[in-house]
């Protein structure tokens, strides 16, 4: 066997999301041998020194830093995963794409469109390679739904509509700000749900059904003031608790998108359904390994939603996993990515979504914003 070329990353963060990339590194090169690269955990970054040398010990990282800024000074660094708040996204993106690294970032892209910008102009001049942690793509089942889709057997697609609900913030005295509590901060995070779980929703509809063209929304925050953690004061919250917005697609059919921290019961219910002329698919995220399909071209004595098992060989990725009828999970997608990440620097192909198309869901996310505040229809284009 060939003598695999290392990939050493340098991880910024060491939270949640440092968790799930960090698993996808030492997993896809146990899963996916064939591939020429492997990641190798050169250093991870944290500002807590007690918390980052426990991170790095748990997960076989072989040195640390407190200053992200010593990771992109790092010769022996060629790529860095940022997995640190929002507010951090650019200037880290920024920095480490003049340094010549290249850049893997969690989502959104960034707190604004404005930044978001900066770090698109900033990787491409740079020329490097880039990508977005949509990870929900990656999941066998929403790969197989775009496989059913671009084969056109749904035929004309008139409905996309989806939803992410939550409930994790129904407590009038959850504080906002602070460790472990910055997404109800708009200053670290940019916006609430739009920007956390409705951007999710919408890098899925533009993969699966391509680009939007205007929206329609309405948003709300339920409790209007919180103690911040930082301050030990009481301020306005500034967030979005909960949005639902329509939009055009461009390709003529219309979407219903829904998004809240506020339905009791629902920890983490993603779905999405597509209705075409020809036939339609559903998927949910609390049954992952599953993709429903109804076909108008079978018998009517038989006719009915199906429920396709994505655990078989020939289904997208689970050749690698265990036999048919054996699961995978959420922290699979993660390893899918990386996998798709090294296979890119390998064939030379972006590794999708790239900033610049992670820039496309970025628009939408603002134009679902400004349409929230102004009560009229927003185009996504332009901006």
């Amino acid at each position: 066997m060939a003598k695999k070329k290392e990939l050493n990353i340098g991880l910024i963060g060491c939270g949640f999301m440092g968790r799930t990339h960090s698993n996808g590194y030492l997993r896809a090169r146990n899963f996916f041998p064939e591939l020429a690269y492997t990641p190798v955990l050169k250093a991870v970054c944290s500002r807590s020194e007690n918390k980052v040398k426990a991170f790095a010990e748990q997960w076989g990282y072989e040195s640390v830093e407190t200053d992200w800024k010593a990771i992109i000074a790092r010769k022996d660094i060629d790529a860095v995963d940022i997995c640190t708040p929002n507010d951090m996204h650019a200037e880290i993106a920024i920095a480490a794409a003049a340094a010549g690294k290249m850049v893997l970032c969690e989502k959104p892209l960034a707190r604004t469109l404005e930044e978001s910008k900066q770090m698109v102009d900033a990787i491409e001049k740079a020329g490097v390679k880039n990508t977005i942690w949509y990870n929900y793509r990656r999941l066998p089942a929403v790969t197989l739904a775009k496989k059913i889709i671009d084969s056109g057997k749904l035929g004309r697609i008139f409905h996309y509509r989806a939803n992410f609900l939550q409930d994790w913030t129904i407590n009038a005295n959850l504080p906002q700000g602070g460790e472990g509590l910055w997404r109800m901060d708009a200053d670290v995070a940019g916006s609430g749900v739009v920007g956390d779980l409705l951007s999710h929703c919408i890098d899925t509809a533009i993969w699966l059904n391509g680009g939007i063209k205007n929206v329609s929304a309405v948003a709300e925050t339920f409790v209007k003031e919180r103690m911040h953690q930082l301050t030990g004061k009481v301020e306005k919250v500034n967030i979005d608790d909960a949005c639902a917005f329509l939009c055009h697609f461009n390709n003529g059919s219309l979407g219903l998108f829904e998004s809240t921290r506020y339905a009791r019961g629902h920890k983490a219910l993603y779905t999405f359904e597509i209705n075409g002329e020809n036939a339609s698919i559903r998927w949910d995220l609390h049954d992952l390994n599953r993709l429903e399909y109804f076909d108008n071209a079978d018998d009517s004595t038989v006719r009915g939603w199906r429920s396709i098992h994505v655990t078989d060989g020939d289904q997208p990725y689970m050749d690698k996993w265990w036999v048919p009828g054996l699961g995978i999970g959420y922290e699979h997608s993660f390893v899918h990515q990386v996998a798709d990440f090294l296979k890119s620097l390998e064939t030379g192909a972006p590794c999708s979504p790239t900033f610049k198309e992670a820039y496309e869901t970025q628009q939408v996310c603002q134009a679902v914003l400004d349409s929230a505040a102004s009560g009229t229809w927003k185009d996504t284009q332009g901006k």
